[in-house]
């Protein structure tokens, strides 16, 4: 019998669209049976076109240059513009280092067979376009998660 990783992805930022993918797309390479249940702002990852932005101030642990992780999360953001700069450079740097972007990690997941489901009652809470998410996105309720999750091996709130 198949391992099994439940995955709840709440965030809906650049930084934090990573870790469900990759360790999602990770497990199932490794032959794991593997859910993520999208809710709140993670929902945004499940977008055909998402708009995701880094998240500095949320994040005072972001290596930066000249000591700039010290001061720049906070005073560098109160200047318009300056989460879209970081939000590009970012991506330049992922692009330079070979890192595949949130759209490729997903369709390695949807590849790969990965469950990807969308709270219902986040979806109608914030009255979404289902015609906005990707294709193969389910929709279900937290219990219908529960069913996988209450069974698998490793579980883990992102």
């Amino acid at each position: 019998m198949a391992k099994k990783l439940a995955i709840i992805a709440t965030k809906g930022s650049l930084d934090w669209a990573y870790p469900p993918f990759i360790l999602a797309s990770t497990a199932a390479a490794l032959g794991y049976e593997v859910q993520i249940f999208f809710t709140f702002y993670g929902l945004q990852l499940l977008k055909k076109q998402p708009a995701l932005e880094v998240t500095p101030l949320g994040n005072p642990g972001m290596p930066m240059p000249m000591g700039m992780d010290k001061w720049f999360p906070v005073l560098g953001l109160a200047l318009p513009g300056m989460q879209a700069m970081m939000t590009t450079m970012m991506k330049k740097k992922m692009t330079a280092k070979g890192v595949a972007s949130i759209e490729e990690l997903r369709e390695l997941c949807h590849e790969a067979e990965v469950k990807m489901v969308a709270c219902q009652m986040t979806v109608d809470l914030f009255d979404m376009d289902r015609t906005a998410f990707i294709d193969g996105v389910e929709y279900a309720g937290a219990a219908a998660f529960f069913e996988f999750a209450g069974d698998s091996d490793i579980c883990l709130y992102i």
